[in-house]
């Protein structure tokens, strides 16, 4: 199913947001982009839907099993303003948004289907899971020079870490259960990236309800939604393993000619397994075993 633009999806689309878990994946590019909507089919997201220009191609299969709208990521807040849309339209349901190249790993995701996680979580009285966003990029810039491979990807293994979240609406105080993380190439290469986009953490799954409003920050109106754990014990974490950062760094004029590489001695290969991302500690289990 194709919609012409994101009215279009709105008027008519409701049917496609009536059974969940459902996965919005926004294409900057064509790069990855198949993989990426295979992948979140794979995990068993009841719909996947593809915003993208109308002039990328997807393969057949694809067009005949992800709904498709037309849409032009470059304006700010574009994104911002089509998973408001899709929460409008979704009361009830939990939505995951992700960009292509991005890759959803959560724990025994190998085994376990995405709604079998979230109806545990909801099962944990959580409405919203938070996901790390973990760089991958690949080991030779000259061989790939957009830095993706899915064959040879790598991660950092360490150099992750977090801090307090200030609430300025008292007095810089911190938020409770609320922290901003940060690692990465976004920490390795700071100085070619925003102040306000050097965070690492995304309420990528959340369910939807009236009101509710995702933000430029990548968090929502709700504050419980944007907290890490409930107050009686740890919850589920998820991590979206993305090129999104490396690419951008290597396709941005201000940047590219500063990278030779981006290994470096805590570089390690990404194995693609919910395993290794739990015994780097970029993902918590919680109480689901």
């Amino acid at each position: 199913m194709q919609f012409d633009s994101l009215a279009s999806f709105k008027k008519s689309g409701a049917e496609f947001l009536r059974k969940g878990p459902i996965a919005l994946v926004f294409a900057e590019d064509e790069t990855e982009l198949a993989t990426t909507l295979r992948h979140h089919q794979q995990l068993g997201f009841a719909q996947v839907i593809g915003f993208m220009p109308e002039s990328f191609v997807m393969p057949v299969d694809l067009e005949e099993t992800v709904v498709r709208v037309s849409y032009d990521l470059r304006p700010d807040g574009a994104v911002q303003q089509a998973v408001n849309a899709a929460i409008s339209m979704a009361e009830g349901q939990w939505l995951y948004y992700c960009y292509n190249a991005e890759y959803l790993f959560y724990p025994f995701c190998e085994t376990r289907t995405v709604g079998e996680m979230l109806f545990f979580q909801t099962e944990e009285r959580r409405d919203a899971m938070l996901s790390y966003v973990v760089d991958l990029y690949a080991d030779d810039l000259e061989v790939f020079p957009n830095a993706v491979s899915l064959d040879r990807a790598y991660i950092d293994k360490s150099g992750y870490y977090a801090l307090a979240r200030p609430d300025m609406a008292n007095h810089g105080h911190p938020k409770e259960r609320q922290l901003d993380f940060f690692g990465g190439l976004r920490w390795r290469y700071e100085e070619h990236v925003p102040l306000v986009r050097r965070k690492i953490d995304r309420i990528a799954l959340f369910r939807a309800k009236p009101g509710l409003e995702l933000r430029e920050d990548n968090t929502l109106n709700d504050e419980e939604y944007n907290t890490y754990a409930c107050p009686w014990h740890n919850n589920l974490t998820a991590s979206i393993a993305s090129f999104r950062t490396a690419k951008a760094l290597k396709l941005n004029p201000g940047s590219t000619f500063d990278i030779a590489t981006f290994t470096w001695h805590n570089s390690v290969p990404f194995e693609w397994h919910s395993r290794q991302l739990l015994d780097l500690g970029l993902m918590e289990p919680g109480q689901w075993f």
